[in-house]
């Protein structure tokens, strides 16, 4: 079995979303409402931790939206938690856990090519540098080169934030 390397532990991860949390501030200062749009399961995870931070430091009125993409078939139809109406002409941030490939946000980037908005970003937590898309993260925690074979895997149990390389 592979060697787990920790990568960030639970303070780095919290103050990396703190730091996110800062830049997308910064970039949407003059914005009243803004859309987190996490990737299901740890993206959105992150965007909630996202929120919390972001609440805490700014005025800004947050809404998250939940985007179920099918990882193994991202081809199939993409949904969101909100209806487009809700994001119309507002500033959206696609939220995820990892960039890896870029597949899987890149595909959630074209579902929103569909309703015009006012801006649009992607968050990582982590990005690996192995894009097989012209996909990049405008606010990261961490970028980290890896070999092909080794994947990123993030946790947010409770007071147990992890990312690992595996």
């Amino acid at each position: 079995m592979k060697e787990r390397v920790l990568i960030l532990n639970h303070d780095q991860i919290q103050h990396k979303i703190k730091r996110i949390a800062y830049q997308v501030y910064e970039s949407n200062i003059d914005e009243k409402e803004i859309i987190l749009a996490g990737i299901a399961k740890k993206g959105y995870q992150l965007a909630t931790l996202l929120k919390e931070a972001l609440e805490s430091i700014s005025p800004l009125k947050i809404k998250l939206c939940e985007v179920h993409v099918n990882k193994k078939n991202p081809l199939e139809e993409i949904t969101t938690s909100l209806e487009p109406e809700v994001y119309r002409d507002k500033s959206v941030i696609l939220v995820d856990d990892v960039l890896n490939s870029g597949t899987t946000l890149i595909y959630g980037v074209r579902h929103f090519l569909n309703v015009p908005l006012k801006q649009f970003k992607t968050a990582v937590l982590v990005d690996r540098n192995h894009k097989k898309y012209p996909v990049k993260a405008d606010f990261k925690g961490i970028s980290l080169s890896t070999s092909l074979n080794e994947m990123v895997k993030v946790s947010f149990e409770p007071n147990k934030f992890k990312a690992e390389l595996l």
